[in-house]
């Protein structure tokens, strides 16, 4: 059974740092693409970042280019988002997502825009950036 759960999220004032983790279980995680999502309140699920299935290439969606890293520790089998110089605009919840498909060519910008390629979701972890 495929899962994941997301953590690390929290209260941090702007320009302050994050790392949010998402931890997998129930299949090897360097088979599937990883994507970070976030929903703010009356607005719709967007793409933050992926990381590839077994090349591990990232992508970045240019709202955050810069600012977050996305990361893969096999051994552990989860993937982290170092999130910095955080923006009161980053405040969401936040959601790992997984799908078998590749974050690569020319398709990996559907991989890392739009939620509906995912089949699997975690819970949500809330990241609010406020003073």
């Amino acid at each position: 059974q495929v899962q994941l759960v997301e953590s690390g999220g929290g209260l941090v004032q702007p320009g302050g740092s994050l790392r949010l983790s998402c931890a997998a279980s129930g299949f090897t995680l360097h088979n599937y693409t990883i994507g970070w999502f976030r929903q703010a309140p009356g607005k719709e699920r967007e793409g933050v970042s992926c990381i590839s299935s077994s090349d591990g290439t990232t992508h970045y969606v240019d709202s955050v280019k810069g600012r977050f890293t996305i990361s893969r520790d096999n051994a552990k089998n989860t993937v982290y988002l170092q999130m910095g110089s955080l923006k009161p605009e980053d405040t969401a919840v936040y959601y790992c997502a997984a799908v078998t498909t590749p974050a690569s060519g020319s398709y990996y910008l559907n991989v890392l825009t739009d939620p509906y390629e995912y089949p699997y979701w975690g819970q949500g972890t809330q990241v609010t950036v406020s003073s």
